[in-house]
């Protein structure tokens, strides 16, 4: 039943780490009949890329959010029902000046304090001091207890780079610093740093004091390069908000840990068998396809176990490690536009079917846009599979905070040195697929991931169909 009440549509919170959203598409239109619970919008976060169902049922009288904005989460996107008049906004009043006389009191009170003026009675200051405007709610709790309100994902940044978030200019609502806003103070260099105080020169009547010298200027950020002017057979498109976020999370990855990759080739002939025995059921019964990167993932989360330091981070100057290992898969999106990583979360309880399943089924809702936050959070370890493609070797970035990614690639038929009956060495065509460890050196050394990449490979060339 369609409602008679004007129903807010609000930018929806997609995570505790997640604070804005961008509108990638309307898939109703103003003045359109829309169903509670139907998809109404996508929006993508640099977490996930979902679909916003309708929160009533209703027309949707006016949508205020645009295509290509973005926006921060709880904020006001559209209108279902009602006669949409009272969605708009109201226009936010602009700020009157100081009165002349108020703003010459108040610098009289700065003039004082600063010449160290203090005998003036705490009632008078009062006086002399001019009444503060009163401050938008956000902008109030923005400047709550002298501190400036960031999100998660601000905080971890800036803990990351050591920057007090309180000394950078936010240009979010009421003040608040955005990601955007850490990011540029990050990269112009931060705040100038102070120049030593001179020492005091010696008390000498005829000596006058020594100067302190004066502050360096800042120096102004290197202007971005004009944009080039298209040439012929080239066209533009704008980064995505996912783009923007995987642009942005690779790159800190690399100025956060000290990347170092290890390889190792494993002989797949045993896995090889076994799926082949597996595969016709599994597809009938369970509608999943055991892959090489379902038995991959199932003893790599065995081998997990017995190496926490792998399946670790750090945390600051403390090494945290777990009980329990979440795998992290990437998915790719949009014709390689686009890369998810949803969790599989305690994944050294599943069997291989199980693993099989929850593999299967978080890929598919990733490509569409199915995913629910959490499931693309709280990751250990994650595995990349590009092998899928044919491709032989790589070295993936590291998913932060984790401390490692594995990644697998294609089975190929090779000739390897193998041992006959007799205990003699013959050449015979076996699957052999690599794998690589990218691991953080500041907390996992060559000769940890090397013993870990031998026990992997020690499971799958010895898989024991009975024990998965």
């Amino acid at each position: 039943m369609a409602t008679t009440e004007a129903i807010d549509v609000v930018m929806p919170q997609m995570g505790v780490s997640v604070s804005e959203g961008t509108i990638t598409k309307w898939l109703k239109q103003q003045g359109e009949q829309v169903e509670a619970d139907e998809p109404l919008l996508e929006i993508s976060t640099d977490k996930v890329d979902t679909e916003v169902p309708s929160p009533g049922t209703g027309v949707l009288t006016e949508i205020l959010v645009q295509e290509g904005q973005t926006v921060d989460v709880g904020t006001k996107l559209a209108v279902i029902g009602g006669d949409g008049a009272s969605a708009s906004p109201p226009a936010p009043a602009e700020e009157a000046p100081p009165e002349p006389a108020t703003q010459a009191a108040a610098d009289e009170a700065m003039a004082a304090a600063s010449e160290g003026v203090g005998d003036v009675a705490p009632s008078q200051q009062q006086q002399q001091q001019p009444e503060p405007e009163p401050q938008p709610e956000p902008a109030q709790a923005a400047q709550s207890n002298g501190k400036t309100f960031v999100s998660p994902v601000v905080a971890k940044i800036a803990s990351e780079h050591g920057v007090d978030p309180s000394q950078v200019q936010g240009t979010g609502r009421g003040g608040r610093v955005t990601k955007k806003d850490i990011l540029g103070f990050i990269e112009a260099g931060g705040p100038p740093q102070a120049a030593p105080a001179a020492p005091a020169a010696p008390a000498e009547p005829a000596a006058p004091p020594a100067a302190a010298p004066a502050a360096p200027p800042k120096e102004a950020p290197a202007p971005s390069p004009a944009p080039a002017a298209v040439q012929p057979g080239e066209s533009f498109e704008p980064m995505s908000a996912m783009r923007k976020g995987i642009a942005e999370h690779m790159r800190r990855s690399l100025d956060t840990s000290a990347h170092v990759t290890s390889a190792i080739e494993v002989d797949m002939s045993k896995v090889s068998a076994i799926r082949a025995k597996v595969k016709k059921e599994y597809q009938q019964s369970y509608g999943v396809n055991p892959t090489y990167l379902i038995f991959v993932a199932r003893a790599a989360a065995e081998t997990l176990r017995e190496y926490p330091w792998i399946n670790g981070e750090l945390r600051g100057d403390q090494i945290v490690t777990r009980g329990y290992v979440n795998l992290g898969f990437a998915v790719e999106l949009q014709d390689g536009k686009g890369l998810i990583v949803p969790v599989v979360k305690n994944a050294e309880t599943l069997n291989l079917l199980g693993m099989a399943k929850a593999v299967t089924d978080i890929a598919q809702r990733a490509r569409d846009k199915k995913l629910l936050p959490d499931e693309v959070q709280g990751g250990t370890f994650t595995i990349t599979n590009p092998g899928g493609y044919g491709t032989f070797h790589g070295t993936p970035v590291i998913s932060q905070p984790q401390a490692a990614i594995l990644g697998t690639y294609a089975v190929v038929k090779r000739p390897w040195v193998v041992q006959d009956d007799l205990g003699e060495d013959v050449i015979a065509i076996r699957p052999i697929m690599n794998l690589t460890l990218t691991y953080d050196h500041r907390l996992v050394d060559g000769a940890l991931a090397g013993r870990f990449l031998r026990d992997l490979r020690k499971k799958l060339e010895t898989w024991d169909e009975s024990a998965y």
